[in-house]
């Protein structure tokens, strides 16, 4: 028996940057979703309740920020795994909400997945220990 793929969300406004991490994560048997902005996601996020982990860029198109987005997804879908990801040096990891992971641009795919993995069984572990 297998188990289901991971679901991830990329979130991501430059397409070359987003097809790159979707294609690492999907070759690490993760199913991803893609969308280019913050209200892309949102309107995906409010469609599936299955999302394992969100994967977003900071600076992103329409108003709203990756951290704003980060900042929802923990309010609302704590379950959720966060990894929030940008090239500017000036991102406080205080902005972003409790466990998530702040991941430097550039990166490689190996440090992206193994990101993404932590963020997954960190949120799992946590909710195994409140269910026991």
């Amino acid at each position: 028996m297998t188990m289901p793929a991971r679901i991830v969300i990329v979130v991501e406004d430059e397409p070359l940057i987003r097809l790159f991490i979707a294609d690492a994560l999907e070759g690490a048997g993760f199913a991803v979703l893609e969308a280019g902005s913050v209200l892309e996601a949102v309107g995906v996020l409010g469609m599936r309740t299955d999302v394992d982990a969100i994967f977003t860029d900071v600076d992103m198109p329409g108003g709203l920020s990756g951290i704003d987005l980060a900042n929802m997804v923990a309010s609302v879908s704590p379950h959720m795994g966060v990894v929030v990801t940008s090239g500017r040096a000036d991102v406080n990891p205080s902005d972003l909400p409790a466990g998530a992971k702040f991941l430097p641009k550039p990166y490689n795919a190996t440090v992206a997945i193994a990101t993404v993995e932590s963020v997954i069984q960190r949120r799992r572990g946590s909710e195994e220990a409140v269910a026991s």
